[in-house]
């Protein structure tokens, strides 16, 4: 008998965790947040593991800065 509590008890907390999972996840698809969530962390991991990755991601970020200068209205 004790080991049938056992095993409810493991398939409640499992239930319950998987329960706040999908309740998470529906609240950052709603508020649009995964995005740059999931950017940063690929960015961790690439630093970590894939130098030249990060290196490009950073150029990436860099090049998105950049503001390109117009030109004067005088000049044809």
């Amino acid at each position: 008998m004790g080991d049938m509590w056992i095993g409810a008890v493991v398939v409640g907390s499992t239930t319950l965790v998987l329960l706040g999972l999908a309740l998470l996840a529906q609240r950052i698809r709603r508020r649009g947040t995964a995005g740059p969530a999931i950017g940063a962390a690929m960015a961790a991991y690439d630093q970590a593991m894939h130098v030249s990755a990060y290196e490009t991601f950073l150029e990436m970020q860099a090049q998105d800065e950049r503001v390109t200068p117009t030109p004067a209205p005088d000049t044809h």
